[in-house]
């Protein structure tokens, strides 16, 4: 029990939270601990009897058997890439972003008069995915067929529309318009905005980003206030004398640099202790005397 419990605290917490919620609310419905019209999106109960929480369950509700399954695999396998990947430190913006992305379904969705949001919720999750992933980048649909992974949201809309019809695919439309809205609008697009490259820490945001960029960093997060820095990271690093003197040299020699990411720096560097080697070519462009190099 400890070895699962230690797995699962391995999930990104955003990650962790969705797939947990799917999960639980499916199973307690299955096992019929709960009527599933309790969990259901009924606008006259949530606006006029304040059964709020039905905002939240609606998303999380999914299918039984078998399709549970794929859709907490696709679930787990693409929000995980997005908190490991261009959100990696950052998920209080991954979950700030989806809370809009979640509200803009359902306003998508009216016409449809949809009770429950599952479906778009985890396309729209797909959509930016795959937006975001490296170009040439292949998908694998359960082991059955390879394509390229840009393809991937209209081959999940494309299953809906065989397994359930015109109705299921029309349903999770608005999954795919929102999740275009969410990459063109923060991330940009690649006529003049931002893309994500690399993998995990290595990765970057390049390009001026979307329109939605600045809007879209959850109101919490500040990087003087929140750390950055992993469960394993000394705690004593970042207010340490080196530290602040690596910081303050961060600023000199490197401009460009956000804070959050010369916070980070002084982190890799106590670790690999290298950071006058990786800035030495910097300071000698700009050229900035002086660098002494520690240890």
């Amino acid at each position: 029990m400890d070895t699962i419990l230690a797995e699962i605290r391995k999930i990104p917490p955003v990650t962790r939270f969705v797939c947990i919620s799917v999960v639980g609310l499916t199973l307690s419905t299955m096992l019929q601990l709960v009527s599933p019209y309790t969990l259901l999106y009924v606008p006259k109960l949530v606006w006029g009897k304040w059964q709020v929480w039905r905002l939240w369950s609606s998303f999380f509700l999914g299918s039984g058997g078998l399709t549970l399954i794929f859709q907490v695999m696709m679930l787990y396998r693409n929000s995980n890439e997005l908190e490991t990947g261009p959100y990696m430190r950052k998920s209080a913006d991954y979950a700030w972003q989806l809370f809009w992305c979640g509200g803009a379904i359902m306003v998508l969705s009216i016409p449809m008069s949809s009770f429950l949001f599952l479906s778009p919720f985890l396309l729209c999750i797909i959509y930016l995915s795959s937006s975001l992933a490296p170009v040439g980048a292949m998908a694998n649909l359960f082991g059955l067929i390879t394509f390229p992974v840009k393809y991937y949201p209209y081959v999940i809309l494309a299953m809906d529309f065989l397994l359930g019809g015109p109705q299921a695919a029309a349903q999770s439309i608005p999954g795919a318009i929102v999740g275009h809205l969410w990459w063109w609008g923060v991330w940009g697009s690649d006529l003049g905005g931002s893309r994500y490259e690399g993998e995990g820490i290595r990765g970057r945001s390049v390009g001026s980003g979307g329109l939605l960029e600045e809007v879209a960093r959850a109101p919490s997060t500040d990087a003087h206030a929140l750390p950055v820095f992993s469960l394993h990271s000394p705690p004593s690093i970042d207010g340490s004398p080196a530290g602040s003197m690596i910081q303050n040299e961060l600023r000199v020699l490197v401009p460009e640099l956000e804070e959050e990411q010369i916070r980070v720096e002084v982190y890799m560097s106590f670790h690999r202790g290298d950071w006058c080697r990786k800035h030495k070519a910097k300071a000698d462009q700009m050229g900035t005397v002086g660098v002494q190099e520690e240890g």
